[in-house]
């Protein structure tokens, strides 16, 4: 099986399985709590000493720099693949 294909195979599946799903939200919720309590930990571990409020304000900020960084390695890799199939 080409990777293509285990791509849309994979794509399939995954559009079947959210369909399958009444309360996207609850299906996903341990996943979002253990993100944000992993921001909020390094936010406590560089500032032990802060408010809760400070604590929020720099989880957030940890949060965005996270999917910020995300998007630019998917970027990155979209202009690579890019340049990669108009070379062939």
């Amino acid at each position: 099986m080409s990777p293509e294909e285990r791509s849309l195979r994979a794509r399939l599946a995954a559009h079947i399985s959210w369909a399958a799903t009444r309360d996207p939200a609850s299906r996903t919720a341990k996943a979002r709590a253990a993100a944000a309590g992993r921001f909020e930990k390094q936010a406590r571990e560089m500032h032990p000493d802060a408010t809760e409020e400070d604590i929020a304000r720099v989880a957030k900020s940890l949060r965005s720099a996270h999917f910020s960084r995300m998007a630019l390695k998917a970027a990155t890799a979209r202009r690579r693949n890019s340049a990669t199939q108009n070379a062939a």
